[in-house]
């Protein structure tokens, strides 16, 4: 897992690709997502979906009821979200903000009861995932949750972001972190073969 991997410009990737041609777009909420939310009993609260590039997952959970914050890298990808959740509030569906943030040099001072990164951890460099653990644990409320995917080590070949299996996130979440569950999963998207990706659940300690 030290290789270091190239990715795409976000900025000019939001800019020019249409939503719904993006690999991972995926018009409803998470299915994995869904049955976290059942499972663990959370139904209500402030939500901030972490690299909401399409911001499928925060049109979504705001449709469930959650007071929800998007943020993103891509200055693109946000002005894109503003302008979908504008007309969808025109046409009284609940208000979504959206916000440009870097989570590894993040400006959010708020804490959330659900923080859902669908995609952001597993690009990011190898030597600033302990960082990125700190930041969100900062960012989970009191007895809230962590929910993460990210691609999974039984995903074969060496396309696409980082891979991680079970091990690796107790590696390196396990400090502050309780992991409630990890399960095999797929990354729902536009991909002929679903990539096989790996859903945590975790609370901080």
């Amino acid at each position: 897992m030290s290789e270091q991997k190239n990715f795409p410009d976000w900025q000019e990737l939001y800019r020019t690709t249409p939503n719904e041609s993006l690999p991972w777009y995926h018009a409803g909420l998470d299915p994995d997502v869904e049955r976290a939310l059942q499972r663990w009993q959370v139904a209500k609260g402030r939500a901030l979906d972490l690299g909401t590039g399409p911001a499928t997952q925060a049109f979504a959970l705001a449709e469930r009821g959650f007071d929800v914050t998007g943020t993103d890298l891509s200055h693109a990808a946000i002005e894109r979200a503003v302008a979908q959740a504008a007309q969808a509030q025109a046409q009284g569906k609940p208000a979504i903000r959206f916000l440009q943030d870097d989570i590894l040099d993040s400006r959010l001072d708020e804490r959330f009861e659900v923080v859902l990164d669908r995609g952001c951890f597993h690009c990011l460099p190898p030597a600033r995932r302990a960082d990125y653990a700190r930041t969100v644990e900062r960012l989970v409320a009191p007895g809230g949750f962590f929910f993460l995917k990210c691609f999974s080590t039984r995903q074969p070949g060496e396309q696409g972001p980082y891979k991680f299996s079970p091990g690796d996130i107790r590696a390196i979440f396990g400090e502050r972190f309780e992991v409630l569950s990890m399960d095999e999963s797929v990354y729902q998207g536009t991909l002929p073969e679903l990539p096989r990706a790996l859903f945590c659940v975790l609370r901080p300690r």
